[in-house]
């Protein structure tokens, strides 16, 4: 996502022109359009899930690149009835995670063990981000861009450090050299439904809780240490006050949504 978000501010290729296209989405409307970072999750998204799966359940690897195919291409298609990109975006944008899968599918495991081992991982794991959302292109304009990079790059931060922390203080059972295969994954339940349902409603809300206490938080704080006398949208908009407030809420969110709400699924008995 970072590599699409910075390669649209680098490339600055335009979104469709309209008339003729028809714009149903007004909010990314002030972005670049090449490549299409929807077309690029869509496609990482369910490749490295059936990726990962495929020697973890049995099932018809057919079915599952099928599904994966049907999946990133109803999200490029809508990108294009929607009118945000051209063909050609969309192309670029699968392109680019094609390259990233194959390049980094090999080191896979290895990030794995590392997430675990290394005490220092959650510090490279906050550095590093930070430091690419910080100095993120600048723009002649405004645009949502940076902000949703940051929002992005931040939520991953928080789930990889998240991981970690699970590892590091034994708070899960640390997995077997050789998972098992499943062979057949159990049939959905009405009790599965409503136990999934209930962990779901438990999870959005604590989730939801610390996303509006730490961002009220950390603008309190942001504005008091700049001197930020009218607080407004604007203000929040300034380098010094979005990308610091963003990584800081949406890192909590992460690492909330990976410790803190399964601690709390077990307390309430619901695992």
């Amino acid at each position: 996502m970072y590599i699409g978000q910075v390669a649209k501010d680098i490339l600055k290729w335009p979104r469709p022109f309209s008339p003729p296209v028809v714009k149903l989405e007004k909010r990314v409307i002030a972005e670049y359009g090449m490549p299409s970072t929807h077309a690029m999750a869509a496609t990482a998204i369910s490749f490295t899930l059936l990726l990962s799966t495929m020697d973890r359940y049995q099932y018809p690897f057919a079915l599952g690149l099928v599904m994966a195919v049907t999946f990133s291409t109803l999200v490029s298609l809508s990108r294009l009835y929607t009118g945000m990109h051209t063909v050609l975006d969309v192309l670029g944008g699968i392109l680019i995670t094609a390259v990233l899968i194959v390049l980094t599918y090999p080191a896979w495991t290895l990030i794995d063990r590392l997430d675990s081992a290394s005490p220092l991982f959650p510090v490279c794991a906050i550095v590093v981000p930070f430091f690419l959302c910080y100095n993120y292109p600048v723009s002649e304009y405004y645009s949502p861009t940076r902000a949703d990079t940051t929002t992005i790059m931040a939520a991953g931060a928080g789930v990889t450090i998240g991981f970690w922390i699970n590892h590091f203080f034994q708070l899960m059972a640390e997995p077997t050299e050789a998972l098992p295969v499943i062979q057949h994954i159990p049939p959905l339940t009405a009790g599965m439904l409503v136990l999934g349902l209930t962990k779901f409603m438990v999870g959005i809300v604590l989730i939801l809780l610390v996303r509006q206490v730490v961002q009220n938080l950390s603008l309190q704080v942001l504005y008091s240490w700049f001197k930020v006398v009218t607080r407004n949208k604007e203000a929040r908009r300034r380098l010094e006050i979005e990308v610091p407030y963003k990584f800081v809420t949406y890192t909590s969110v992460g690492i909330c949504a990976t410790t803190v709400v399964p601690m709390l699924h077990r307390f309430l008995g619901l695992l």
